[in-house]
């Protein structure tokens, strides 16, 4: 009987947020995010609309985990949060390089939210690494301005991989092709169907398969593969992707948002993988943006599967090289990510699937022990507080020897992070 009525008590909710959006239709908000280093500006580019919406339907006041920003949506009469979602962006990592010292940059970021039914306020904030405000905006949104664009949408040429149910009921994820020609399309759609295979294959997301819908778009490029700036090649594609952001050799994105967002509009999606047709190692996934891998890599499978870590759950790289210009972390504060702990406050995170009389931080002794029995025996009993993740070497610790999120060698996702990954897709989905 308690579970009875806590399911219609979540269903009223639902009910009553919903009933001050238009469920049928998607606003979305263009902005800009520019600065420096030590300076973060937001501005509101534009505003449209279009008919559908994929996003979640459940949970829609909070966010799963707190990500580097957050955008949230407020009914303007009564101040009820409407929607939230948290995010990560390319402009703050980029604010941690060398080049943001001595310029200023500006980026492109798109945010999808349920279009409100009466006039709301749109508030976007971004976080230092500490989790403070570092920058924010506020604005209205009002579903009778006519300078709110009308889109109607044409899709692209697509097909569905995994089609489970409605966008409304189902996790929408848009596998996107970038640098294959038209006459490229079957080789895109079976390399699409090779990533949809991967991701599901890892636990927990082959438990979870069934809450899930994975569509194949295959936009068109002029030119096959994609643009590699260090080798001087510059493509013609459909996302203007390209090697070497921030100068690093492998780190593949693109930093056209609005033109990604426009060639996916009249197809629903909640997430976004971008496939790149391109043997040369790389690849990038940015939380609750996009992930983007190259296709034709023998590592493509695990590439693929740990950059999705990242864009669909919010998990931290676990490897260090301490290469970075500024560490990210920090002893007195706790990382957002579920997958890695300053030990500032370890209670928010795997202190509770420790084994018993296990020491923090493990010894060199328990990693050498895993290396050479690991195999045989429970995962579980390995869980522990190793040093040396979000690519520092010291005073940032993840919870295995060995992950997905560390390696491509790793057989997939450890306990820790398939929790963080089950809670995800709980939120979404329940």
């Amino acid at each position: 009987a308690i579970a009875v009525m806590r399911r219609f008590l979540i269903i009223c909710f639902m009910l009553s947020a919903f009933g001050l959006m238009a469920q049928d239709k998607t606003l979305r908000v263009d902005y800009i995010f520019s600065g420096t280093d030590k300076t973060q500006e937001i501005s509101l580019d534009e505003m449209s609309c279009f008919d559908g919406w994929a996003g979640r339907r459940c949970n829609t006041d909070s966010v799963a985990v707190r990500g580097n920003g957050q955008i949230s949506m407020t009914d303007a009469a009564t101040g009820k949060v409407l929607y939230r979602q948290s995010f990560s962006t390319l402009f703050q990592e980029w604010q941690t390089t060398e080049e943001a010292t001595r310029l200023r940059r500006a980026f492109e970021n798109v945010f999808l939210l349920p279009m409100p039914s009466a006039p709301a306020v749109v508030k976007v904030e971004l976080y230092d690494f500490k989790g403070n405000i570092s920058a924010s905006i506020s604005h209205t949104a009002d579903p009778s301005d006519i300078l709110i664009r009308k889109v109607d949408p044409v899709a692209a040429p697509h097909i569905y991989i995994l089609e489970n149910g409605s966008p409304e009921e189902k996790i929408d994820v848009a596998v996107v092709a970038e640098g294959y020609t038209a006459d490229e399309a079957e080789l895109f759609y079976a390399d699409a169907q090779k990533a949809v295979d991967a991701i599901l294959s890892h636990k927990p997301f082959d438990k979870y398969a069934d809450r899930f819908n994975f569509v194949a778009v295959a936009l068109p490029s002029s030119d096959s593969g994609v643009s590699v700036p260090g080798n001087g090649e510059w493509k013609k594609t459909a996302l203007g992707s390209h090697f070497n952001t921030f100068y690093m050799d492998r780190y593949l994105t693109t930093l056209r948002l609005r033109q990604m967002h426009d060639a996916l509009c009249g197809i629903p999606y909640e997430h976004i993988v971008i496939l790149a047709n391109t043997d040369t190692y790389g690849g990038g996934g940015i939380f609750n943006s996009y992930t983007l891998t190259t296709a034709h890599h023998p590592s493509f499978e695990p590439v693929v599967v740990h950059e999705f870590g990242h864009s669909f759950a919010g998990l931290a790289d676990e490897y260090y090289y301490d290469d970075q210009f500024v560490e990210y972390y920090y002893p007195d504060c706790e990382p957002w990510e579920q997958n890695i702990t300053t030990l500032f406050d370890f209670g928010s995170k795997w202190d509770d699937m420790l084994p018993r009389f296990v020491s923090i931080p493990a010894t060199d002794a328990a990693e050498d022990v895993w290396k050479q029995i690991g195999a045989g025996k429970s995962p579980d009993s390995f869980i522990g507080v190793y040093e040396g993740a979000g690519y520092q070497s010291k005073g940032v610790y993840r919870p295995f020897p060995d992950c997905r999120m560390k390696t491509n060698a790793a057989d997939g996702f450890c306990p820790v992070c398939q929790r963080a990954i089950a809670r995800i897709i709980e939120f979404y989905s329940e």
